[in-house]
């Protein structure tokens, strides 16, 4: 993990161009890019394996950056779903960052990738604060962990471009009504897209990929 600091110049600003960096990188090479954020056991790491099968068989090279505190579990969940990956182990950081990517980046063969997946950390705090360059961001979010999560979070959600509520046929038995984090969403941020989503089953992940722009065989973006 490269630890980047510049004494006297604006954090926020200094990863704004990393991260721009990164999105006009991706673009020259004609690679979609989404990043996933969410809370760990939400359902980040199913979302990616299903979008991998089915994109897959469209014919689209699909290459993964899986990033953990420790650990290589999701990073070889996605080889064996044929992807390309790079593991990223953040250690003491609860977030990626734009440069952490660019590095992953390098160990990625650019060339032969039509879309591309960066998993983030487990939380919903801290990778609010640092933009990747990806195209679109997705937060998963499972109504086991309460239908608060979005006020409790506003701040990801609000900036987010989509949301995947997980495991909508588990709602009835811990009595949350996905309805409401819908609502709460809508308040926090309007122009927001919601999916529902079982993904285990792949309920909701071919509508989730038509809002993502990648149910096609076109890698012109």
């Amino acid at each position: 993990m490269h630890d980047v600091r510049f004494a006297g110049e604006d954090i926020l600003a200094r990863q704004l161009e990393l991260a721009e960096a990164n999105y006009q990188r991706l673009h020259e090479k004609r690679i979609r890019s989404i990043s996933v954020m969410g809370a760990i056991g939400s359902g980040k790491t199913t979302l990616i394996e299903q979008a991998i099968d089915r994109l897959r068989r469209q014919g689209l090279r699909v290459g993964t950056i899986a990033a953990d505190s420790a650990g290589d579990d999701d990073h070889r969940r996605f080889l064996e779903r044929g992807a390309v990956s790079v593991n990223v182990n953040t250690q003491d950081d609860c977030h990626l960052d734009a440069h952490t990517v660019h590095h992953a980046l390098d160990h990625l063969p650019l060339e032969a990738m039509d879309v591309l997946f960066v998993e983030n950390v487990g939380n919903l705090i801290c990778p609010a604060d640092f933009p990747l360059g990806t195209d679109v961001e997705i937060v998963v979010i499972s109504v086991t962990e309460g239908d608060d999560m979005v006020r409790k979070h506003p701040k990801i959600f609000a900036q987010t471009d989509f949301v995947a509520v997980n495991k909508v046929d588990l709602a009835a038995a811990v009595g949350v009504n996905p309805q409401r984090i819908v609502d709460d969403y809508a308040r926090v941020n309007p122009h927001g897209k919601v999916i529902l989503t079982s993904l285990r089953s792949g309920e909701g992940i071919d509508a989730l990929l038509d809002l993502l722009g990648l149910r096609c065989t076109s890698t012109q973006w």
